[in-house]
């Protein structure tokens, strides 16, 4: 399978689609998942294209793990969460549904279930607070 320079991701990078920015520098952009596992649910894509982790640069993975770790920490701070769960899928069978590479922080709660992630979306107010949250956090 190829990289397809058109994804959502690339979109979303070059502001053709809005979101919810929590971070973005020359390496990566940080937005709220619009489908989250639980509130504070964070997306990190990095901005060099690739399908994911299997073909991915390994420089360019370093400096964007450096990112992973810093907005993890914010989600964990912002969310009050006692842990992050960090997700990467690569390719279908292993769930990955967008074809550019992104990590998943999902910040975890002792005795909270997560909800599925194609539960359905949440409220636009909602992922605006959470990412205001984050974004002071940082």
């Amino acid at each position: 399978m190829s990289y397809d320079p058109e994804n959502i991701f690339t979109k979303i990078i070059a502001g053709d689609i809005p979101s919810h920015k929590v971070y973005e520098d020359d390496v990566c952009i940080s937005i709220m998942d619009i489908m989250p596992e639980a509130p504070g649910h964070v997306l990190v894509v990095p901005k060099n294209g690739s399908r994911n982790l299997l073909d991915a640069d390994p420089a360019a993975l370093a400096e964007v793990i450096k990112r992973v770790q810093k907005i993890g920490n914010a989600v964990k701070t912002a969310m009050n969460a006692d842990g992050i769960l960090l997700r990467q899928s690569s390719e279908e069978a292993a769930g990955q549904t967008v074809f550019h590479l992104h990590f998943h922080l999902i910040p975890c709660h002792s005795d909270v279930a997560r909800r599925d992630h194609v539960s359905g979306t949440t409220a636009n107010e909602e992922l605006a607070a959470n990412c205001e949250k984050i974004k002071a956090a940082l």
